[in-house]
């Protein structure tokens, strides 16, 4: 069974939430009835968006986050980023089997080629805004 990392996916559907009401609080509680996860689990993904500046916090009983700038200004790759989610690739961490010259020597040829697909990927994260995803949220609905 593979494993899939799915805090970059939650950060950006808080993300859309909070940009889709722009301008007014939302509860931490409404963000976990949208995402359909425990509010505690909620609170940690808007605590690292909050950390790296994309949200701003009101905290108590009655606590609501709002965007700390417009959704235009932020783009996918601040909210991956924000999210700590590892890499999209990475080379297995497997030892090297000394008398193979495949084992030897696949590691720093995949690394090459995973290091460039990761600044694609995030070049094409950089290229998209909340701003998008808001609109092409607000589109299917």
């Amino acid at each position: 069974m593979s494993q899939t990392n799915v805090q970059f996916s939650v950060a950006s559907h808080i993300m859309a939430s909070l940009g889709a009401h722009y301008g007014t609080p939302v509860r931490s509680n409404d963000l976990a009835g949208s995402v359909n996860a425990d509010p505690s689990f909620v609170r940690r993904v808007v605590s690292k968006l909050a950390k790296a500046g994309l949200v701003s916090t009101i905290r108590g009983k009655s606590g609501s986050c709002t965007l700390s700038r417009p959704p235009s200004e932020i783009t996918l790759l601040d909210i991956y980023k924000a999210s700590g989610a590892p890499k999209a690739f990475a080379v297995h961490g497997y030892a090297v089997t000394e008398g193979c010259h495949v084992s030897r020597n696949i590691k720093g040829c995949l690394a090459l080629v995973l290091d460039r697909a990761q600044a694609s990927f995030e070049q094409s994260l950089a290229e998209q805004t909340l701003a998008d995803i808001v609109t092409g949220v607000e589109n299917k609905s």
